[in-house]
């Protein structure tokens, strides 16, 4: 396997800082797109639309409540953006292209996850408003399945690598991806995906019927701040199954990370085009279908990636 450069710590904040802000404006102009897709409205405006908003957004003034923790409501999204930042880190853009292509890869994503969850809650917290405190709460109660999901699936598409490498795991999809080896990966991906940045139907922490639930409160740059990192978990999220499951970097023609971006892109516009055509599913209704369901369905994909591991 290439050795993978040494990347100076600033030059590789600053690098994961970019691609995080792309990515969430990517994300945006991917939701205005397929909203008017729905809608059936043109889709001349849907790029500048998301900015003019974002511009609208900046200039609001805050809402007050009483006794709100100023210093959590600013580092929450500043840690959900830094979490991003941490699991983006482990992701390659191509052979030999990556910020901390580590042997424990996957352990190190996996520790992400967990992060965003205390990141998640303390959102929630911080403005000192019950509706905000229950999507906060509802988000940890649900977030053991997501967390539970992802390691099945993310330990089933190393397996056949034989690394929680990341690089590895996607060279070992040289001959075959994953996502025709294990055809059950990428879709239970994708409900972890929209789990853990809480879209679509699983969308129950900033919820309706909360009136928008851990970010009622927030307003202004904060707010803008807050949609920023959710953007960036996403964009990191759809990297990562693109290198598990899509072969990463690996195809003809291309260079690997020009395939890396298309990939990338195409899972953020799938989970996006799910998450818009899909309502939300009652909070007890998903945890039951988690455990009963996807959980079991990721044992027989793990099962079977076991056997195929066998000598």
């Amino acid at each position: 396997m290439p050795e993978v450069a040494h990347v100076h710590p600033l030059l590789a904040g600053v690098v994961a800082l970019a691609v995080l802000i792309g990515g969430a404006a990517v994300v945006a102009v991917f939701d205005e797109l397929v909203l008017s897709s729905i809608a059936g409205r043109s889709p001349s405006g849907s790029i500048t639309r998301p900015f003019a908003r974002l511009v609208t957004a900046l200039h609001r003034r805050p809402i007050p409540t009483e006794r709100p923790d100023v210093l959590l409501g600013i580092l929450a999204p500043a840690a959900y953006a830094s979490v991003a930042a941490m699991a983006f880190a482990v992701v390659p853009f191509g052979e030999a292209i990556a910020i901390a292509d580590v042997r424990t890869g996957i352990v190190l994503f996996g520790a992400a996850e967990a992060l965003a969850i205390v990141a998640i809650f303390l959102h929630g917290w911080s403005s000192n408003s019950h509706l905000s405190l229950i999507g906060a709460y509802r988000f940890v109660a649900l977030a053991l399945s997501y967390e539970l999901l992802s390691m099945f699936v993310l330990i089933a598409a190393a397996l056949p690598a034989e690394s929680l490498q990341v690089s590895a795991i996607v060279e070992s999809q040289g001959e075959l991806w994953n996502v025709v080896r294990q055809p059950l990966g990428l879709p239970l991906w994708i409900v972890v995906t929209m789990g853990v940045t809480f879209r679509g139907p699983l969308n129950l922490a900033d919820s309706r019927d909360l009136a928008t639930g851990t970010s009622l409160e927030v307003t202004g740059p904060r707010r803008v701040l807050w949609e920023v990192a959710r953007g960036g978990m996403l964009t990191v999220f759809a990297a990562m199954g693109a290198a598990m499951f899509l072969g990463g970097w690996l195809g003809p023609v291309l260079p690997g990370w020009a395939w890396m971006l298309v990939k990338t892109l195409a899972i953020m516009l799938l989970v996006i085009g799910v998450s818009q055509r899909f309502g939300r599913v009652r909070a007890d209704r998903v945890v039951p279908f988690i455990w009963t369901v996807l959980l079991p369905a990721s044992f027989i994909g793990l099962g079977a990636a076991g056997v195929e591991a066998l000598p």
